[in-house]
């Protein structure tokens, strides 16, 4: 817990402490202050970033849940995204936390710079506020950067339903809608484009190189858009040749999935929003690595997806196969579209959100 009048420690870089800049100025600037001690070595923060108190009891699940790790973190950092109410009762009870308020943008990519900018851990590993990591989750999601080329890591996220389920129709290979891991991931450990958001990590050097997550990109509140990840990893990864970021699917989180999510309206949204999304991380980075991943996805994951229902359709009469197809078709169709409509739109590239904050108090 930190007093609302203390500083938080300054993020660590080889010239220096990184002051904190102007917001949407795009940029880290370096504070010329004293020496700069050295970082902490093999250590290991979590960052939990969280805007409403309706998924309290989900925060508190998660929180509790890193302190039965089998590797314990060195840090646990909560960041509250604009919300005043939520950041006082997480300081009363979240003691063995670090609870500050979101300095940057609202939404998840200036929550999440802050929280990195409050770190000092060599590693930062991202949790969502409403997924709840296995015991050895901590562990197994540094375990890959025992490698020195290994800058970031994805854990696997399985689906957590409310009552009653995961509705018949809602197809394995879009869980991604509703932020979980999908068909078409490898269940062994590989090299993959970027992780998945709620359970992920980088090296903190390489996330203050590249200047943390870029405004403009990721949800805010309740909006699902996102890809900030992929975005980030992205330019990480043009960094330093040959770096790679791994998918460990021993890391495993548990992300709760609301009755809210379960409707056909909000797969459709969620889909036209990624798409969407996509579009503007193509304005950034380019489409050739925007859209590496998706082009494998959409050639041989979704069908075989499609032709799979149809198969047991036919053969069994099972119309819950045959309605997964259909949400298949459905939900790429209306990701292309999202795509589409975002491309057509002339988006440019949104402002770079910088690693910020030192020297000032954190309210």
């Amino acid at each position: 817990m930190v007093d609302p009048a203390r500083s938080i420690p300054g993020p660590l870089t080889r010239k220096g402490l990184v002051s904190r800049s102007t917001r949407g100025s795009g940029h880290v600037e370096v504070a010329k202050q004293g020496p700069t001690p050295p970082p902490l070595a093999d250590t290991a923060a979590v960052v939990i970033c969280a805007y409403t108190e309706e998924r309290w009891s989900d925060l508190i699940a998660g929180y509790e849940a890193l302190w039965r790790q089998t590797r314990e973190p060195d840090e646990v950092v909560i960041v509250v995204d604009h919300n005043t109410a939520l950041l006082s009762r997480a300081r009363d009870v979240l003691e063995r936390a670090t609870v500050i308020t979101n300095t940057g943008d609202r939404g998840l990519s200036g929550a999440r710079n802050t929280g990195i900018a409050a770190c000092r851990s060599d590693v930062v590993l991202f949790l969502d506020d409403d997924a709840r990591p296995d015991e050895q989750w901590v562990e197994r999601s540094c375990a890959p950067m025992q490698d020195s080329t290994v800058v970031g890591v994805s854990g696997w996220a399985s689906a957590d339903w409310d009552a009653p389920g995961r509705p018949s129709w809602f197809p394995e290979a879009f869980l991604w809608v509703v932020g979980c891991s999908y068909e078409g991931l490898p269940h062994q450990r590989a090299e993959v484009r970027n992780p998945i958001g709620c359970t992920m990590g980088f090296r903190r050097h390489a996330l203050l190189a590249a200047q943390g997550f870029t405004s403009g990109i990721g949800r805010v509140g309740k909006h699902p858009v996102g890809c900030e990840e992929t975005e980030l990893s992205i330019r990480i990864r043009s960094q330093e040749a040959g770096s790679r970021i791994i998918h460990e699917p021993s890391a495993v989180v548990h992300h709760r999935v609301t009755a809210a999510r379960r409707t056909l309206a909000y797969f459709v949204r969620r889909c036209f929003w990624e798409g969407y999304s996509k579009a503007v991380v193509a304005s950034t980075v380019g489409t050739q690595d925007a859209l590496e991943s998706e082009r494998v996805y959409a050639t041989r994951t979704l069908p075989v997806a499609v032709l799979r229902g149809l198969t047991s359709l036919l053969r069994r009469g099972d119309t819950a196969a045959a309605r997964q197809s259909a949400a298949v078709v459905l939900g790429l169709g209306t990701t292309a579209f999202g795509y589409a409509y975002g491309r057509a739109r002339g988006l440019r590239p949104p402002p770079r959100g910088a690693v910020v904050t030192v020297g000032h108090s954190v309210g």
